[in-house]
């Protein structure tokens, strides 16, 4: 057995932790990081296949130090200097070669080529645990083994896609795998004709299809606030290094890492204002903040407000510091994103809940002023104290509304986070069911409608709208064309769902103009 002195970095072994059930386990752990405090050593650990906000430190206690495996040593190679050097690598690295090594072949289609239907990828994910889901959203396709009428129980209710058998886009059968990633084979695309016009394009494009099978972008986009980029990934940003934010009455847990000053992350707490996001070091700083400052509310425009629920827009050129103070305050809870300080070229949305105070921060979306790839949000978050509640759908939906008003279709840029991609996915599905079960049969016929039509009226863009139809297996080939079959257990099951989801957005509490930012210059 190992001593607790040969534990370094790179070093994996089993650890014990508290499951969800306050149950004991032992998953498979890496050592990042050890410390010496008053002579007691502690490792930063991250439990395998688990997600980065459980990482933390442990007592040598916690280790099982019999079944350690030490980091194996590279062979000596040379150096861009020529001389000879090596590096320890862990078996996380080893799997990471031997990933990338049996992706190469498989590369995407190129984006002019065409596949005839119907079509069958067979994609392998090896996805993480989920350790944290969101109530009421599947985790696995709903079953579609017998199929409803809304006045017999036992016939099929077949809503009728206008769509002929033409060839679809490669680049659209990459997106949709991409986005709903699952073992097996991915399901067949459905080809529709095109709607009504509309003031932007809502055929596919190949611009999504750079997000790889396992859904990381192959080139991350390189602008904005907070985009997406794996190159960041070191020793450093791995560990998070803020031990606790006091914002108002809330005490948060940051879940990751976000680069706010050296000298703040060795306090055992940050504190911040709950108005202008300002960041100081002791309660008495805050407190003689306070006395200062004279928000109450979001700086900016308020372009919605029913009940206690508000929408503020805040241009980042307009109101840079508090946008800057967002996007630290939002890494603390968005690993897949890299921060940048250049806010100029977004718009903030955050939602706040009024009281006698003032109005608190809930959560905010953040959107390009000019979007070349149709992206209608860059990030998204609600914070861990009003998680669970609703309010991420409702953020969602203020985004599709703010879509509307554009006259554009939208869709989120990608990679989700595993959050993210469950209230995307659980938002789509609510919606599109809801306007296939409300449509009206003419003449005693199969009622009709258009995958184009579906989006202009949700402002889903088409792609989103496809391969949500695919997630919940409602495309089916019938004499010639493609119908879509509502089973018992999907209308039952968006039913039940539907009565849980209270906080909806009302479109006659919205004030919102849209600017047309390409002739406003440097806005």
């Amino acid at each position: 057995m190992a001593e607790v002195g040969e534990v370094t970095e790179g070093c994996r072994l089993p650890v014990l932790r508290r499951n969800q059930d306050n149950e004991d386990e032992w998953p498979l752990a890496e050592i990042l990081s050890v410390k010496d405090i008053s002579g007691r050593k502690l490792f930063y650990v991250h439990y395998i296949d688990f997600n980065k906000r459980l990482d933390e430190w442990v007592t040598h206690d916690r280790l099982d130090l019999k079944k350690i495996q030490f980091p194996k040593k590279e062979a000596k190679t040379p150096t861009k200097n020529g001389l000879p050097g090596s590096r320890p690598s862990s078996p996380e690295r080893e799997v990471r070669k031997t990933l990338d090594l049996s992706l190469q072949p498989a590369s995407a289609p190129a984006s002019g080529k065409t596949l005839p239907i119907p079509v069958q990828i067979t994609l392998r994910f090896n996805l993480p645990k989920e350790r944290e889901a969101v109530p009421g959203e599947p985790d696995q396709p709903l079953s579609s083994s017998s199929c409803v009428q809304p006045n017999h129980r036992t016939t099929k209710r077949k809503v009728e896609v206008v769509s002929p058998a033409t060839p679809v886009p490669a680049s659209t059968e990459t997106t949709q795998a991409s986005v709903f990633p699952q073992n097996g084979s991915a399901r067949r695309a459905v080809a529709a004709q095109p709607g009504r016009k509309r003031k932007s394009n809502c055929l596919g494009t190949d611009e999504d299809s750079q997000d790889s099978s396992d859904g990381i972008p192959s080139a991350p986009r390189m602008t904005g606030s907070l985009v997406s980029d794996r190159s960041h990934d070191d020793i450093i940003t791995r560990m998070k290094n803020i031990e606790c934010i006091e914002l108002g009455r809330h005490r948060l847990k940051p879940w990751y890492f976000s680069p706010y000053p050296q000298e703040l992350t060795t306090l055992p707490v940050l504190y911040l204002c709950e108005f202008c996001l300002k960041y100081v070091k002791s309660l008495k700083c805050l407190q003689r903040h306070l006395t200062k400052c004279d928000l109450r509310h979001p700086p900016g425009n308020e372009i919605y407000r029913k009940g206690t629920i508000s929408f503020f827009e805040i241009d980042g050129r307009k109101n840079k510091s508090y946008s800057q103070n967002l996007c630290l305050l939002a890494k603390c809870f968005l690993d897949h994103k890299t921060l940048y300080y250049d806010t100029d070229p977004f718009l903030f949305y955050v939602m706040t809940e009024y009281d006698c105070k003032g109005f608190h921060i809930v959560g905010y979306f953040s959107k390009e002023k000019e979007s070349t790839e149709d992206y209608n949000v860059a990030c998204i978050l609600t914070l861990p104290p009003y998680q669970r509640r609703g309010y991420g759908k409702l953020l969602i939906e203020f985004s599709y509304e703010l879509s509307k008003v554009e006259g554009k279709t939208g869709t989120p840029e990608k990679p989700l986070s595993d959050l993210g991609l469950l209230s995307y996915r659980s938002y789509w599905s609510q919606t599109i069911l809801e306007i296939l079960m409300n449509l009206k049969s003419e003449n005693g016929e199969r009622p009709q409608i258009t995958i184009n039509e579906i989006s202009e009226i949700t402002s889903i863009k088409k792609e989103d709208v496809i391969s949500t139809l695919q997630y919940l297996n409602l495309i089916n080939y019938y004499k010639g064309q493609y119908i879509l079959t509502l089973s018992e257990d999907i209308v039952d099951g968006h039913e039940r769902a539907m009565l849980k989801r209270i906080l909806r957005i009302d479109s006659k509490c919205l004030h919102f103009t849209p600017k047309d930012w390409s002739k406003r210059g440097k806005w």
